[in-house]
């Protein structure tokens, strides 16, 4: 597993559709120091793109997010998350469908789970999103690293279709909606 040698630093572990997605949003996020696309929660030891993208090995996208909690807490860390995913949807993010899509939070702390806990039962409580929120709350998992042309996908690739029409959407709802927590 990852863990950040930096002293004071939280790492958050997030499953909440392609980590293309998710990673380009947190790189832009005040207070976070790292964003590494992986894979958690399956079966087998070091999966690739292509076995986890198939649906087999029980693994899920998703980012390891390595923050300040005194730049920004674990809470509006949550907040960007559900914000820039659909936390509502069963094993799909848009056209993205499978198991590895699903939205997840693998906990790292006691502390983070219940927090986790709480922000999703006030935002079921107050229905937020019309309908109940299907994230998961697991401990953390093994993480596996992505292979390195997952990294900086966003930006290395901004002219794409999937990055005009998926990432760059997602992007700009964060920015209006977190704009005093973009760097």
């Amino acid at each position: 597993m990852h863990q950040t040698e930096e002293k004071g630093m939280e790492i958050a572990t997030l499953g909440g559709g392609c980590f293309w997605c998710t990673e380009a949003v947190f790189l832009e996020i005040e207070g976070v120091h790292q964003v590494i696309p992986g894979y958690s929660g399956g079966h087998v030891k070091n999966p690739t793109y292509k076995k986890v993208l198939s649906g087999a090995t029980g693994h899920v996208e998703v980012i390891q997010v390595t923050f300040d909690p005194k730049v920004i807490p674990f809470r509006e860390i949550l907040e960007i998350f559900f914000t820039m995913h659909d936390p509502t949807s069963m094993d799909k993010q848009g056209a993205d469908v499978g198991t590895q899509y699903r939205s997840v939070i693998y906990y790292h702390s006691e502390e983070q789970r219940i927090e986790a806990e709480e922000f999703i039962e006030e935002m079921n409580n107050t229905n937020v999103f019309g309908l109940p929120i299907v994230t998961k709350l697991e401990p953390c998992a093994e993480f596996y690293e992505a292979e390195d042309y997952h990294l900086n996908y966003y930006k290395r690739n901004k002219e794409q279709g999937y990055s005009r029409f998926v990432i760059g959407p997602k992007l700009k709802k964060v920015e209006k909606e977190f704009k005093n927590r973009i760097k």
